[in-house]
């Protein structure tokens, strides 16, 4: 009875992380304030009962510095009660505060937990919280030298690796676009969106998708990542990284309802889904992006299941390299696959991500009457999340 259950996940709209986009007038705090308010509020939940807030945040500085969900939480009228905490894996860092909100319930020490993300990228700078030129120490660099390369980089040399050319990760980039436009239109993201109040207006739907995006349009683009000395050092890069085929910059929040299926009996919600398995995995962090392939195949060892068993996928789109190389490496269905789009058409906000890539899942998996779903996310550092849920 301590297994955990998802009862609610929902998410904002993404906006542009840039100064004249939908959110950048919101301070982060407020943007997932008014994630968690629709959350306790719409489940008709008691916010006394909840254990725990963990969110996810990658750029923990300025505005996003003071224990974010915690500020939330209280900026939103809640109970000073309930503590927060601040979870950085990077770009899984709230699908890691999901597993760690999971385990909390398994381990019978918490039966309510709130995982949730936040992040704005337009107020607050990736990398922001970098305060020195080396991050990483002299160890570290010894091991790794002649020097770890940034995730640009790593991407096109996946490229080179998989063999994946301009013209495929262009095809893929507008397919991102198509399909969540596709969805959008379809009114497939009603559901799983809370409106957000700012200074201008509420804001109900996101404003990352192009709708007009083809693949003639991105063969356009410049690669963004190119460079002499790094051509010298790797000279089988091709350089086919750009800002089309590369995720958005964007602000969002997300947020999820989990609580041990004896709970939800008691409070008279319905389990929505339960999780199946989940693993967190390390690889290669001169690659870097390359972890959700081997973070699948032990999830779905553990699950005791085949990638086919599996209905919808959703591999975050940080490059299309990423769900390509993933996909090519482990034959998945192109189908099942990010069927509403990913982050190179709805946004990538760093600390929200995970939940929203869950939130669409879900909601993906009920409309179609599918019964898994598998997540994973690659990590800076070679690391990944993977998740797989069961609807109920």
């Amino acid at each position: 009875m301590n297994h955990p259950v998802i009862v609610d996940a929902i998410r904002s709209p993404m906006a542009r992380a840039r100064a004249d986009g939908a959110l950048a007038q919101v301070h982060p705090v407020d943007l997932l304030s008014q994630v968690l308010a629709q959350l306790v509020a719409r489940n008709k939940l008691d916010p006394a009962l909840v254990d725990d807030v963990i969110c996810g945040c990658v750029s923990q500085a300025g505005e996003q510095a003071g224990t974010p969900g915690r500020l939330a939480w209280l900026a939103a009228g809640l109970p000073k009660h309930v503590p927060s905490t601040t979870i950085d894996r990077k770009c899984g860092s709230s699908q890691q505060a999901v597993h760690f909100a999971a385990q909390a319930i398994m381990a019978g020490v918490q039966d309510i937990v709130i995982a949730c993300g936040v992040e704005s990228m337009s107020r607050v700078p990736m990398g922001s919280s970098r305060m020195g030129k080396n991050t990483t120490g002299a160890a570290f660099d010894e091991r790794y030298a002649p020097g770890l390369v940034g995730q640009g980089v790593s991407s096109d040399l996946i490229a080179a690796k998989w063999g994946l050319g301009r013209e495929q990760l262009d095809r893929y980039a507008a397919r991102s676009h198509q399909r969540a436009h596709e969805a959008q239109s379809a009114g497939c993201f009603q559901r799983e969106i809370v409106g957000i109040d700012t200074p201008t207006g509420r804001v109900t739907q996101d404003e990352t998708i192009r709708a007009g995006t083809t693949v003639e349009k991105l063969a356009t683009l410049k690669p963004a990542f190119e460079n002499d000395d790094l051509s010298e050092r790797f000279p089988q890069i091709g350089w086919h990284t750009t800002a089309g085929n590369a995720s958005q910059m964007t602000d969002g929040a997300s947020a999820m309802l989990i609580m041990s299926e004896q709970k939800a009996r008691e409070l008279g919600l319905a389990p929505r889904a339960r999780f199946v398995a989940f693993d967190v995995v390390g690889d290669d962090p001169l690659l870097m992006l390359t972890a959700p392939i081997p973070a699948t195949q032990r999830v779905l060892a553990k699950a005791k299941m085949k990638l086919s068993d599996i209905q919808h996928y959703e591999i975050n789109e940080a490059f299309a390299t990423v769900p390509l190389a993933w996909q090519k490496e482990l034959g998945a269905d192109d189908a099942r696959l990010n069927p509403r789009g990913g982050a190179i058409a709805l946004g990538h906000p760093l600390g929200a991500s995970g939940i929203r890539l869950m939130t669409t899942m879900l909601h993906a998996m009920e409309d179609s009457g599918q019964r898994y779903g598998l997540q994973s996310m690659c990590e800076a550092g070679g690391m990944a999340n993977a998740t797989i849920i069961e609807r109920l």
